[in-house]
């Protein structure tokens, strides 16, 4: 599916933000962002797990009518017990194995192609040395097949661990929102720009696989906190739409307690 986002900037009709990159910026028009920003549907949630407890603190919750809204720790492990995930070798594992023991952060991409997947790989990355230095695995799992998975880990050079979940049974067992509501959004289609002019790219090839095109491309992801322990869920953020990345310090603090400096 092509679409065509135009967006006009006016110095003057535009509410204060902070530190934006893009104060010059005045007419950015006829931008085809087609494939590039998958998933947003009506329903959002965020839910976080306070660090090394196992009561839910929701910081922000919410959904549309008839949909559920919340999901805590004991659901969570409980619906992921039967889920598989496979390793770039084609091992299959239990992902509650991937932090049964020891603390891992789990980051769930759109699709092995998505460009804000590749930034949320950096991302994440980029505090490997904290994660490190508290023992705490740095894993990405994908919707998609382990070949996709294998060319995304050449690409990136990703830090971590890469899994693929070809079936998405993780996805479903997390509630995690998909549709073409949660792809293109205004918040989403600027974003796209910024990682562009950071030298980010889709990778298209990856993007119209079969695996990808067969749900249209419009999942979302998350990220998890879990371990050590198969029912030890710390922390989970749910996008609501494409590129929602939560703070990283809520992510150090769930995964490695409090950390002075990020």
């Amino acid at each position: 599916m092509a679409v065509t986002l135009s967006v006009t900037f006016f110095s003057t009709t535009l509410p204060p933000k902070k530190n934006t990159n893009c104060a010059s910026t005045r007419v950015i028009s006829n931008l085809n962002i087609g494939s590039l920003l998958p998933n947003l549907n009506s329903c959002k949630r965020l839910i976080k797990f306070s660090p090394r407890q196992s009561h839910v603190v929701a910081s922000a919750v919410s959904g549309s009518p008839g949909t559920e809204s919340s999901l805590n720790g004991e659901d969570a492990a409980s619906l992921l017990e039967t889920v598989k995930v496979f390793d770039l070798n084609g091992n299959g594992i239990q992902i509650s194995d991937l932090w049964k023991d020891r603390t891992a952060v789990i980051a769930f991409a759109r699709h092995f192609g998505c460009v804000f997947c590749r930034k949320r790989a950096d991302y994440l990355a980029s505090k490997k040395d904290i994660m490190d230095a508290s023992g705490v695995a740095l894993v990405l799992i994908g919707p998609g097949s382990i070949d996709q998975g294998k060319e995304f880990a050449e690409q990136t050079k990703f830090k971590g661990e890469v899994y693929a979940d070809p079936s998405h049974s993780s996805y479903e067992a997390l509630r995690f929102v998909s549709g073409v509501l949660t792809t293109f959004t205004p918040k989403a289609g600027l974003k796209i720009i910024e990682l562009y002019m950071e030298g980010y790219r889709q990778d298209w090839k990856l993007s119209f696989e079969q695996d990808t095109v067969a749900r249209g491309g419009w999942q979302q992801g998350g990220i998890l906190v879990a371990g050590p322990g198969k029912s030890n869920i710390l922390y989970i953020h749910k996008d609501k739409e494409a590129g929602d990345d939560p703070d990283i310090k809520d992510i150090l603090k769930a995964c490695c307690g409090d950390v002075n400096s990020v």
